[in-house]
């Protein structure tokens, strides 16, 4: 019966954290369609130095990662411990792929001088430095709530090669589950505001 209440009090806490998190998504999400709303056109320009292609396939992976983080806490449900490690594991990869990616991506953008206070950008107008700024805000941010669950998945698996996560007791698993569909959902709505204005 304790058990039962501590679980409750976990996902219940789980939850109440993805709430604060959407408030804060929430509110870039709003300062950026009032500055779009102010400077379209440099928005839509700006965006096209984005690459899409590379968009495109973080959304798709991620998208594939929810699906791995989901089956995993299926397969532990029902007490197949080796292949959960093997999804969990296969998520952790998505990850770090994601992560590697946004790092050239970010690469090329301060090669050209479009991160904050670099040259070019400065140059380009107000609108163009308000892109760009909300930009590597918003996809900053999100790169740190990968790195939180990237250490959140190793520390899964270890608790899952130690049996302290089973088939009777896998809140850890489940509340990890739940914040990556987070991390995911964020970048779902990241993708087309940044990438597809055009």
């Amino acid at each position: 019966m304790i058990e039962h209440r501590d679980d409750l009090a976990s996902k219940m806490g789980m939850w109440l954290f993805i709430f604060t998190e959407l408030l804060l998504f929430g509110m870039l999400f709003v300062v950026y369609a009032v500055y779009r709303s102010m400077h379209p056109e440099a928005f839509k320009l700006a965006s096209e130095e984005l690459d899409v292609v590379l968009g495109t396939f973080n959304t798709v992976i991620l998208l594939i990662s929810s699906m791995t983080v989901a089956m995993s806490i299926t397969s532990i449900q029902k007490g197949n411990k080796k292949l959960a490690m093997t999804l969990l594991i296969i998520t952790l990869v998505i990850a770090v792929v994601f992560l590697v990616n946004k790092y050239f991506e970010w690469g090329s953008k301060f090669e050209y001088g479009f991160n904050p206070g670099g040259e070019e950008l400065l140059q380009l107008g107000h609108g163009t430095i308000l892109f760009f700024g909300l930009y590597f805000v918003m996809t900053g941010i999100h790169a740190i709530h990968i790195l939180i669950g990237v250490g959140l998945f190793i520390y899964v698996l270890l608790q899952l090669r130690k049996d302290k996560i089973h088939q009777t007791d896998y809140i850890w698993l489940e509340n990890t589950g739940l914040y990556w569909h987070l991390v995911d959902l964020i970048w779902i709505f990241l993708f087309p505001l940044l990438y597809l204005i055009h």
